[in-house]
């Protein structure tokens, strides 16, 4: 039987108690648990969070790590031809790009930590919570050295110590956890607009008809009718 018959019933037989009319309450859902028409919010952002705060934790952990154990002047080989461990240190963005620009990347940064913020009270995706997720904690990663090393607050040096290929950066940029994290943040942002995915969690078919996220309500009610 369902709650809402529950409560029908129970007000039909309890309407007249000796005290006068019983009146009987819907239950509400609790407080946070919005659920949106394809999943819940509170997962979503839940997800998002977790995973932006691992891939921090990784890469201040990393950093640290290589600061403590590389030099600048000396490559360490880890697979010959594949990985190099080469110590640097980045004013540039990601990949070592725009260096002459150090001031401006803080503030694309704040700036795509909000909107990302702004998404998250309208996110139900478990997927796209993964990819912002990942674009959030490669960002505040950098972000992190831009205001707290050095030469100063918004001109921090960026530490990179991953070349790929060759020592040195010689075939590709040194880049770092925080680079890598954005990167494939993004590269799945992509992947998962071309498919058809958004946001809400939702799907929108080869037909361009909208099917309802596997797993959610709706999909298990159009399933049941």
């Amino acid at each position: 039987m369902s709650r809402a018959s529950n409560w029908r019933s129970g007000a039909d037989s309890g309407a007249a108690g000796e005290d006068g009319p019983v009146t009987v309450e819907a239950e509400q859902p609790p407080a946070g648990a919005e659920v949106g028409r394809y999943g819940s919010v509170r997962r979503a952002v839940s997800v998002l969070g977790s995973v932006a705060a691992v891939i921090v934790a990784a890469d201040l952990a990393t950093k640290q790590l290589a600061l403590s154990a590389l030099n600048y002047r000396d490559d360490v080989t880890v697979i010959p031809g594949v990985l190099y461990w080469s110590l640097i240190r980045n004013s540039g963005a990601a990949f070592s790009l725009g260096s002459g620009y150090t001031w401006i990347f803080p503030l694309v940064t704040i700036a795509v930590v909000i909107w990302i913020g702004w998404m998250a009270t309208r996110l139900r995706s478990v997927p796209w919570a993964i990819s912002l997720g990942l674009v959030l904690g490669g960002a505040l990663g950098n972000l992190l050295d831009r205001l707290f090393r050095e030469p100063g607050p918004f001109l921090g040096h960026v530490v990179d110590f991953v070349s790929v290929f060759q020592p040195s950066g010689g075939a590709f940029p040194i880049f770092n956890l925080a680079d890598s994290s954005l990167s494939v943040g993004v590269v799945l942002a992509v992947l998962l607009e071309l498919t058809g995915r958004q946001r809400d969690g939702s799907r929108i078919s080869s037909e361009g008809r909208t099917k309802p996220a596997p797993g959610s309500s709706d999909e298990k009610d159009s399933s049941s009718a």
